[in-house]
């Protein structure tokens, strides 16, 4: 009977345990450049929803000839900074980060 309690225990602890961590979402704020035409914001906004661990992003883009403004709500345990930008850059748009902003609890 006290392997049956252990494997209770065992169960419950594991079951618990999800539930206990939260993860926090962070927000990044990219300039991306070279995106002054009406078709690259749209690839701008679909390259970065293609990397794993990205929840949303919004592309703002103040006249068909100006650079996008990119702000990407993503999972950090997932992914970081560094990737967002890497993936932009290889479809030959350089971004650098505008502004970051703590991670928020879900």
């Amino acid at each position: 009977m006290k392997a049956h309690h252990i494997v209770l225990l065992i169960a419950l602890a594991t079951s618990a345990a999800p539930a206990a961590v939260f993860a926090a979402d962070a927000t990044a704020m990219l300039d991306v450049h070279h995106a002054g035409c009406v078709l690259c914001g749209p690839i701008v906004k679909r390259t970065l929803a293609e990397v794993k661990g990205v929840k949303s992003v919004a592309v703002s883009q103040p006249d068909a000839m100006a650079d996008v403004t990119a702000t990407v709500i993503y999972d950090p345990a997932v992914t970081r900074v560094a990737t967002l930008i890497e993936a932009v850059s290889d479809r030959g748009y350089p971004a650098a980060v505008k502004q970051t902003q703590p991670e928020k609890a879900r």
